[in-house]
């Protein structure tokens, strides 16, 4: 009964991990600069796959399965947003800032000319 419970919610989550997956993987494809497509890939990416790892651990019906699984989302949420936040500051660093899409840039006000960022 409750094995049963539990492969029910594991393939309802397993879904929303996919979708989450799509999105990701799609705004990868058609967002138009850098930053867009970063933002896209490390929150659905993100949420997606930390989505798929849940549902085995719910599927899975071994602890020691389930607590790997379990870590893997706590690494996956504290090593994406590092990740994402280096990228973008190495293409901020490297790339020409006129031809991006940005209105104001806070970084270029708030440092003195011969300060890295």
């Amino acid at each position: 009964m409750i094995g049963d419970i539990l492969i029910y919610a594991g393939s309802i989550v397993l879904l929303l991990g996919a979708s989450f997956s799509l999105i990701a993987a799609v705004g990868v494809l058609r967002l138009p600069n850098l930053y867009t497509r970063m933002h896209a890939a490390s929150k659905a990416g993100a949420v997606g796959g930390g989505l798929i790892l849940l549902a085995v651990a719910l599927v899975c019906f071994d602890a020691g399965v389930a607590l790997r699984a379990v870590i893997g989302v706590i690494f996956l949420l504290l090593t994406t947003p590092v990740a994402a936040h280096l990228l973008a500051r190495a293409s901020y660093r490297i790339t020409d800032q006129s031809s991006t899409n940005m209105v104001i840039d806070d970084l270029k006000s708030k440092r003195s000319p011969s300060s890295p960022l």
